[in-house]
């Protein structure tokens, strides 16, 4: 063999190598990976591959429930008898709420007397004792003397006697309007008509399970009734469809009441007066119309649903909770409460333990559309009390 010629392929090799480190072989290098690539992009199996692995990747599944799928049968299987035994545990649940009610009702008749001692001393039927009265209050200092001073002198100066003032005025409607939830559903015109609201009282029912809101007033020249009702329906039950969702007993429907208003005296219902020109004769008329407008007592109109709870809009099942929210409140808090309410005590405690928002988010303005005086009882109002 020629030496000369054997030495040939080193000197070539030595010419790539430097080529390469000078960088003239990257363009070489990358015209032969793009030529496999393409080649690969070509092959029909590549293709399938490569959409495989990215579907598998799409559906990765990162859900709370996610491990379920891997899990093996065995513990499938004792999950399964876990779930069953929760299950159990929710029945004994529903049984134990409905021992509750039953138990609040019971209750509700030895409430009723001191409720309506209350109620006495409210409308001005009975005048306290001194006994009555000797309660200690945290508020009464020199500020507060100086105060009940300054009122007494513009009691004298309007010439009204001590002995001419009954009760507690205004009474449940200061209580209302303390409280956010209600205070947003008084109107103005409402104010007058509440004036005239005498108690409050919840009426229980143990089958079916639900209260009764009793709303009671003077004669007024609003409206010819005396007493004002919203009833709610509650289930204990779970829901057969979705069990585990159950927290304890729930509204499940509400029903309010009729009120025969004075004419012109409807506070819900506002009128307008339009003209009306007839096209060929050219005459006009005028003709009124009633349109609903916001108001506390809108409170007793609740939205009907459909029986098919499925064809219920989105809207309505606000209002609905909402309705159900307020209803639940007054039972809970404020009839129980309602002196607390009254002097704001109530809400000083709702304070305390009111979670800091955050800085970083605004109240949607929408939430406006859920007022429970706007169209129908309604609104995902806050529970918070405000003080006057």
């Amino acid at each position: 063999m020629d030496p000369e010629k054997a030495t040939e392929p080193v000197v070539e090799a030595e010419v790539d190598v430097e080529a390469g480190m000078d960088g003239s072989g990257d363009a070489v290098s990358d015209a032969k990976a793009s030529s496999i690539a393409e080649q690969l992009m070509q092959n029909p199996e590549v293709l399938s591959a490569i959409e495989t692995k990215l579907a598998g990747m799409a559906d990765v599944d990162s859900s709370p429930s996610a491990h379920m799928k891997n899990l093996p049968k065995p513990v499938i299987r004792r999950v399964k008898a876990l779930k069953k035994l929760q299950f159990d545990m929710i029945q004994m649940e529903s049984k134990f709420y409905e021992e509750v009610h039953q138990l609040e009702c019971k209750y509700a008749e030895l409430y009723a007397p001191i409720l309506e001692k209350r109620n006495e001393i409210v409308s001005g039927e009975v005048e306290p004792t001194d006994e009555q009265c000797d309660w200690p209050s945290d508020e009464e200092d020199d500020e507060e003397a100086a105060l009940a001073a300054e009122t007494k002198e513009k009691l004298a100066l309007e010439d009204v006697s001590a002995e001419d003032i009954k009760g507690v005025k205004s009474f449940w409607l200061i209580a209302f309007k303390n409280v956010d939830l209600l205070a947003s559903m008084i109107q103005e015109n409402d104010e007058p008509i509440l004036e005239h609201l005498t108690n409050v009282k919840v009426q229980f029912s143990a089958e079916p399970m639900g209260f009764t809101l009793e709303f009671h007033f003077s004669p007024n020249e609003y409206f010819t009734d005396k007493v004002l009702t919203k009833s709610y329906e509650m289930r204990a039950e779970p829901d057969e469809e979705d069990p585990f969702s159950f927290e304890g007993p729930e509204i499940v429907a509400c029903q309010g009441c009729v009120i025969n208003w004075n004419k012109g005296k409807n506070v819900t219902v506002r009128v307008i007066k339009k003209k009306q020109k007839h096209q060929k004769s050219g005459t006009t008329r005028t003709i009124t119309k009633e349109e609903q407008q916001d108001s506390f007592f809108n409170f007793f109109t609740p939205p009907a649903p459909e029986l098919d709870e499925e064809e219920i809009d989105h809207e309505t099942e606000a209002l609905l909770q909402a309705d159900y929210e307020i209803g639940h409140f007054i039972r809970e808090r404020i009839v129980p409460r309602a002196v607390l309410f009254y002097t704001g005590e109530a809400c000083e405690d709702d304070e305390d333990f009111e979670e800091e928002e955050d800085e970083d988010y605004e109240d949607d303005d929408e939430d406006d559309d859920l007022d429970p005086s706007c169209n129908n009882a309604g609104g995902e109002g806050k529970k918070e009390c405000k003080q006057q």
